[in-house]
């Protein structure tokens, strides 16, 4: 029974006319392998002059991803066509094993349809999460560390301005005023809804058109 095969091909503007990695090149290729390994090739999908630094702008990647059946391969001339870094790269393969189809790379050598292949592939998988979490471990750290020193972290929050450097925050009085008075609302017992009523029936400026209740409900939960 002869195997199904979808090849991708993609040139970015400035590599259509690089020797070695034109369309035709890459066809020709991915062409080779197939009949080699008893492949039919079922569709060719090309992005000619499409940037691979995100896969959603390439309309024929996510059309031949869509395409892909059990026991498929998607062939590529090498994964710099396909992606441009590992955690894209990993992406699609996760994508085509929960089909149960294959990822072949001529260039690296790279296919899945092997024993070695998926080995390999799995421990890019294993780089890729570390990377991630490498990422967000620094991210976290960074973070901690501008709200120990009074920086803003994302939006100024409600009840605190900009500085003037721009980057430490201060008490805004006038918010601080609305935050002890939705505070006193709830000592008293009054609801969510209820507050909001206060509020403008107080005339207290909401940030927005009008107060809502997710507005005082985020202040109750920042402010306990």
């Amino acid at each position: 029974m002869t195997n199904i095969a979808r090849i991708y091909c993609r040139v970015s503007t400035d590599m259509q006319v690089s020797e070695g990695v034109s369309l035709e090149a890459q066809q020709s290729k991915a062409n080779a392998w197939c009949l080699a390994n008893n492949y039919h090739v079922a569709e060719i999908y090309v992005d000619a002059g499409v940037s691979g630094k995100r896969t959603d702008n390439r309309p024929e990647l996510q059309r031949a991803l869509a395409d892909c059946k059990k026991g498929e391969a998607l062939v590529v001339y090498s994964l710099s066509r396909l992606a441009r870094s590992t955690i894209d790269t990993i992406s699609i393969s996760e994508a085509l094993t929960k089909k149960k189809a294959d990822l072949v790379s001529l260039q690296e050598k790279l296919d899945t349809t092997t024993a070695a292949g998926k080995m390999m592939f799995q421990m890019l998988a294993v780089l890729a999460e570390f990377e991630r979490n490498l990422v967000s471990e620094r991210t976290s750290m960074a973070l901690q560390y501008k709200k120990s020193k009074g920086e803003r972290v994302g939006q100024v929050p409600y009840g605190s301005s900009l500085a003037d450097d721009g980057i430490q925050l201060v008490n805004d009085a006038y918010q601080q005023s609305v935050i002890g008075f939705v505070k006193e609302c709830k000592r008293k017992g009054l609801s969510i809804r209820a507050t909001v009523t206060e509020l403008t029936k107080k005339g207290f400026k909401p940030q927005g058109a009008k107060w809502h209740k997710t507005t005082v409900a985020r202040i109750l939960q920042k402010y306990r």
